[in-house]
């Protein structure tokens, strides 16, 4: 009976051991379970931390690209705008420029005017003014029109208006036709003479001795005009006027 009563005591010794070992090992067990969920939660807080961190530097750095991408284009704004008033005072600078040109140009044109001026007529140069040369080349249309009595009295005035110009032979052969043309013939042989004397050598010399002698032979002076003829013969041999006076040498008696 002892030694059940006994093996039951040991029993029971060993059955609260066992229950006081058990509930040892849930405690550790929870105390390990729960060290584990705080440094989990630890760590979870920390991530979340960095997490919410980050966010906020790719925020602020989205911020500051925003801001540099609207600096850029407010840059670019400006120097378009730039590019434009570069433009539009370049635009300015050339139409100043062709206006300037325009002008030294326009004035130069109207010195020009004013200025006398190299001239060419029947085989000699000289220099004339703007105005004597257009007076002279009026008188000559107005001869080439038929006028011979307007072209007379232009012809005149200009000879008395430009004594010492390089027109001057010249207006006194077109001076010598006219007046042949309204039979002025003793007017025109003077004119004729005039020019032959004063400048032997021009290119219509031998052309006014020919007509010249015209008149003479207009006004009844057949010997004033073989002799006339013979000095255009003898002078200018070589002119087509010398041809034309052998003939008419051969035709006067």
């Amino acid at each position: 009976m002892n030694m059940f009563k006994t093996a039951a005591a040991v029993a029971a010794c060993v059955l609260a051991f066992s229950a006081q070992a058990a509930l040892f090992e849930d405690d550790e067990a929870r105390r390990a379970v729960l060290d584990l969920r705080q440094k989990l939660d630890a760590s979870q807080q920390r991530i979340a931390d960095d997490l919410r961190r980050a966010n906020d530097d790719n925020a602020q750095l989205r911020r500051s690209m925003l801001d540099l991408s609207n600096q850029i284009e407010a840059q670019r704004n400006e120097m378009a705008n730039l590019r434009g008033q570069n433009e539009q005072l370049a635009k300015g600078v050339a139409d100043i420029q062709r206006t300037q040109k325009d002008l030294t140009q326009g004035v130069d044109e109207r010195l020009r005017k004013f200025e006398p001026g190299k001239v060419a007529l029947d085989g000699k140069e000289f220099v004339a003014e703007p105005a004597e040369k257009q007076e002279f080349e009026a008188a000559l249309a107005t001869l080439r029109k038929g006028d011979f009595a307007a072209a007379q009295t232009s012809f005149v005035n200009f000879m008395k208006r430009y004594p010492q110009s390089g027109y001057q032979s010249s207006s006194l052969f077109w001076l010598g036709n006219a007046q042949y043309a309204l039979r002025n013939y003793r007017d025109a042989v003077t004119n004729f003479r005039s020019l032959v004397a004063a400048e032997p050598g021009h290119a219509r010399a031998p052309e006014a001795l020919l007509s010249m002698a015209n008149c003479q032979v207009e006004l009844k002076d057949v010997k004033s005009a073989r002799k006339t003829l013979d000095e255009l013969v003898k002078t200018y041999p070589q002119s087509e006027a010398a041809s034309v006076a052998k003939e008419r040498l051969a035709k006067l008696k």
